[in-house]
């Protein structure tokens, strides 16, 4: 089975050999005194814009969520209804109270609807993720702008959760004290399973946010990869730019197959939202022919009844999925539309 219902990278991003070669000279029998350094001083360069100081790491960016259930101030949080579903499972951990901001019947999010929310709920801070999941959406910097004024307005803070950014144009934004940054490791760099999560803001901000941090929040053998990963840069660039290209390559199978007998979102991540009698349909169909897709529970994720979600796979298994969905489509007519 081909799993294309987790968002993750579907190719690992350094070969054996060289893998090899990490982990016989990683000092994993010592705490990681200095590596932890090194790496955020290489994340720092591969951008460009960012200071070390303005940098901190978690155990996947689900660690840096609960940590700022706890770390920021008294208040609510507020997020947007479909958004992430860690931030409520880590609210109800921490006991902080979460307000949802729903969706249209279009999966849309106005910007009235959202400030007028904001007024009226007072959080201590947003968390929202940009670009958007489940749909893929892509927040503009005057969207973004808007958010960060009346957070800063109700001293407030706003967190960007940019998992999806480097499928992207990165929002142009400085940051301030009350802005905060969340990225992962774990879509376009391709180590999920090395769990390692960022927080960037001013340092200010993230001096406090560091304040509940482990003395080593990561393994040595995780910042040994993640350090030789921004380290070769060239080689993580292309590895990042093949993935767009799969991006760009199951769009293109979803415009072309699916989009005449169903919705199907733009998105600018590597996975592709679709809605519709006939896409849960096409859905069931795919999953016969071995790939699973991410299905939604009517019951318990109300926003996304009729939604089916399809992330990237490799050019082989993308070869295999369009003939599948070509396929299907060949034997649907357009009165067969939802």
């Amino acid at each position: 089975m081909i799993r294309m219902n987790k968002n993750e990278s579907p190719i690992k991003p350094i070969d054996d050999k060289t893998l090899t070669q990490i982990i016989l000279s990683s000092e994993y029998h010592q705490y990681p005194d200095e590596q932890y350094d090194r790496f955020r001083r290489a994340y720092a360069q591969y951008y460009g814009n960012l200071e070390v100081d303005q940098i901190c790491c978690g155990n996947g960016s689900d660690e840096l969520i609960q940590k700022l259930m706890f770390q920021m101030p008294e208040g609510p949080c507020l997020t947007l209804n479909p958004d992430f579903f860690m931030y409520q499972d880590y609210a109800n951990q921490t006991k902080r109270q979460i307000y949802f901001i729903d969706a249209t019947d279009e999966l849309t999010f106005p910007i009235d609807k959202v400030l007028a929310a904001i007024d009226q709920i007072q959080p201590s801070f947003f968390i929202f993720s940009n670009p958007h999941n489940p749909t893929g959406h892509r927040f503009d910097e005057r969207y973004i702008q808007a958010l960060a004024d009346k957070m800063q307005a109700i001293k407030g803070y706003l967190v960007i959760d940019e998992a999806y950014v480097d499928f992207t144009t990165p929002v142009q934004l400085p940051l301030q004290d009350h802005i905060i940054v969340m990225r992962t490791l774990s879509k376009a760099f391709a180590i999920a399973g090395l769990r390692l999560g960022l927080l960037l803001s001013t340092e200010q901000t993230i001096k406090m946010m560091r304040e509940i941090e482990h003395p080593y929040p990561l393994s040595t053998l995780t910042l040994d990869i993640a350090i030789h990963l921004f380290e070769h840069q060239d080689d993580t660039k292309k590895h990042v730019a093949y993935q767009r290209h799969l991006s760009h390559r199951l769009k293109t199978i979803m415009n072309t197959y699916a989009r005449k007998h169903m919705t199907v979102f733009p998105s600018e991540t590597n996975f592709v939202l679709t809605r519709g009698n006939q896409a849960v349909a096409l859905g069931q169909f795919l999953e016969e022919k071995g790939f699973i897709p991410r299905f939604y529970d009517p019951k318990t994720e109300a926003p996304m009844t009729q939604c089916v979600r399809y992330s990237i796979a490799t050019d082989e298994e993308l070869d295999a999925f369009e003939k599948a969905i070509k396929e299907w489509s060949e034997k649907h007519g357009l009165s067969n539309q939802s």
